[in-house]
């Protein structure tokens, strides 16, 4: 189990199409190709063995190890630091808008000193599934896979390479001020590299470089916490696909919710709700052209439905439908935790609340980005006709539980806020809608909220209808101003979760032995983004103190490149997918929440 890197350690570079992890050990252990949802060239991570990795590092000595990105960047930096001296590795994916191939750069330069390096190439094509050969053309490696349906890879080097058992392999010295880099790159049948091209990668490097900085100039935050809202937006660009508008969840999977566990899922796809919460927080931050392209992908979502038939929960990165789970038995998992699953079984459930996450997104996205269309209205009246008929009905709830359907609170609360929402809309826009008719089912679900999810007893509202206990979904209502941040019984709810959810500055989602059964065994970590939805609710209830307490202390809880996971567990390590667009989303809202309301009160 040594052989595997704490899930913090890593930092995440790509191009918009596809994101990699990359160690503080000098090891990528995780790259989808060519895109998010494509099979893995390297996953490392999941079984060190069947993997592949691509790592840079001294060959022999000791060595600390640090890793930051360059300011406002996604161009990282990984340093290893010992007697014999400095060396640094500078890692980016070159945006394909700039250059028309993928590639990755990895760039080692000596700071000071005498060192040997040691670099290893090891792919392993379709998950480590499926074998290939490799073909040495002097300062180049073409590796082919078996299979034609996978693309082949070339790794360039300024440095001569040696193949052994389908490995590129080198192993050179460096003094100090030397440079050397190896660019690994999608390769067609007798084309040649670009990056034969003099100056390529110092070129490719700056204009890396001025992209992020360009895009993060962008951001209309200019608030407390810039550096980490900037990271957080960095993190949610790099989530997006350039190719489609759509947005990923995280760009792994299987990486496990507890050590040796079986909550290990595939995040590589575009969950309608993450999605709506990452539109709204990229709208916050001023970026409306990231904003319109999600917004014409979900058009699309809208426009394929057949009559009465509701949105999926997630799809494909281009709006394909399928997700078939399936598990990798050919991995042992991370840290052994296995079962190793593809694919999303959850893409098939019934899930209530992505109605009212979606239209709030478009309602905002419509208040101040662009006016939707006549047409696209027609689609989504549709959705909230269907929402009307069935916002009665069990569903699998925010958690996705497998344990069977229950009445949620936050899924009933949801299919409130899309009702609501479609009516502002109508309003705002003069579009044509049965007004009266929504009106009568948009209160007819907020009492029920109060008279079936309202526990006299708990003085709470409960996670499901007849529950005895909390969830921490419910930090969202005041959000969506279904209930003011300061009423009395809300303030009870709130301190309700505060005693069973709330460790600190950490949040447990649920307790597992009181909540809805989520159909597996175990215990689980705290929830990162819960964490920053209760310092939100703490903004809007005026405790300022307490909230920027709880978010200085919540933000302490990144990784040393600004980064979370979904889940800490009781060690503080991080679990589950890695990086998690959701926690991101969460810290950047609350941020903005939290410095409005300081500076009001400084005024």
């Amino acid at each position: 189990m040594e052989t595997y890197q704490p899930i913090e350690n890593y930092g995440i570079i790509g191009d918009l199409n596809t994101a990699a992890l990359v160690g503080m050990d000098g090891s990528i252990d995780f790259l989808c190709f060519p895109e998010f949802d494509s099979p893995t060239i390297f996953a490392a991570l999941l079984d060190h063995e069947c993997g592949g990795y691509f790592k840079i590092a001294p060959a022999s000595g000791e060595f600390s190890q640090r890793q930051r990105y360059f300011p406002d960047t996604n161009i990282l930096l990984t340093r290893f630091l010992g007697d014999a001296g400095i060396a640094e590795i500078s890692d980016f994916m070159a945006i394909q808008h700039l250059r028309q191939r993928q590639c990755m750069v990895r760039r080692v330069k000596i700071v000071r000193g005498e060192m040997n390096i040691r670099m290893v190439c090891a792919p392993k094509f379709d998950y480590g599934r499926h074998g290939h050969t490799v073909e040495r053309r002097g300062q180049e490696v073409i590796f082919i896979p078996d299979q034609g349906r996978f693309p082949s890879l070339r790794l360039r080097s300024s440095i001569p390479l040696r193949v052994e058992k389908g490995q590129a392999m080198a192993e050179f010295k460096m003094r100090t001020d030397d440079k050397a880099f190896f660019i690994l790159e999608e390769a067609s049948a007798g084309d040649a590299s670009p990056a034969k091209i003099p100056d390529y990668v110092s070129e490719l490097f700056k204009e890396t470089m001025n992209y992020w900085l360009t895009w993060v100039a962008r951001s209309k935050y200019r608030g407390r916490w810039r550096e980490m809202v900037n990271r957080s937006a960095l993190v949610l660009k790099l989530l997006t696909s350039r190719a489609h508008g759509s947005i990923v969840a995280a760009p792994t999977f299987g990486l496990p919710e507890k050590i040796g566990g079986e909550r290990n899922w595939d995040y590589r796809y575009t969950w309608v709700r993450d999605a709506s919460f990452t539109l709204y927080a990229l709208m916050r931050l001023g970026y409306t052209e990231e904003a319109e392209a999600f917004m014409l992908w979900m058009e699309n979502r809208c426009r394929e439905l057949k009559p009465g038939c509701p949105l999926q929960v997630m799809y494909r990165l281009d709006g394909r439908r399928e997700l078939p789970e399936k598990i990798l038995a050919n991995f042992e998992g991370y840290k052994g935790s296995k079962p190793v699953r593809i694919g999303n079984a959850a893409a098939q459930q019934l899930q209530l609340d992505i109605y009212g996450e979606l239209m709030d997104s478009i309602y905002i996205y419509n208040r101040h980005g662009q006016p939707i269309s006549y047409d696209f209205w027609m689609d989504l009246t549709k959705l909230v006709e269907w929402v009307c008929q069935n916002w009665k009905k069990p569903d699998n709830g925010i958690w996705e539980v497998r344990g069977g359907a229950k009445h949620f609170l936050y899924s009933r609360a949801m299919c409130w806020l899309a009702i609501d929402r479609a009516m502002k809309i109508a309003q705002q826009r003069s579009y044509p809608a049965p007004l009266v008719r929504w009106l009568r089912i948009r209160n007819e679900i907020y009492q029920s909220i109060y008279k079936d999810f309202w526990n006299p007893k708990l003085k709470s509202f409960v996670q499901y209808k007849g529950a005895e206990t909390v969830d921490a979904a419910c930090l969202l209502l005041p959000m969506v101003k279904f209930i003011s941040p300061i009423d009395p019984r809300w303030m009870c709810t709130l301190e309700a979760i505060k005693k069973n959810l709330i460790r600190d500055s950490l949040v447990y989602r649920y307790l597992p032995e009181k909540a809805a059964p989520d159909g597996f065994s175990g215990t689980e970590g705290t929830f990162s983004m819960c964490s920053y939805w209760y310092v939100e609710c703490l903004a809007r209830a005026n405790d300022l103190s307490q909230a920027r307490f709880i978010f200085e202390k919540a933000l302490g809880y990144a990784n040393h490149a600004g980064l979370y996971a979904e889940q800490l567990s009781p060690r503080g390590e991080h679990l589950g997918n890695f990086p998690q667009a959701l926690t991101h989303i969460t810290l950047i809202s609350a941020a903005w929440t939290l410095n409005e309301r300081l500076t009001e009160v400084e005024k």
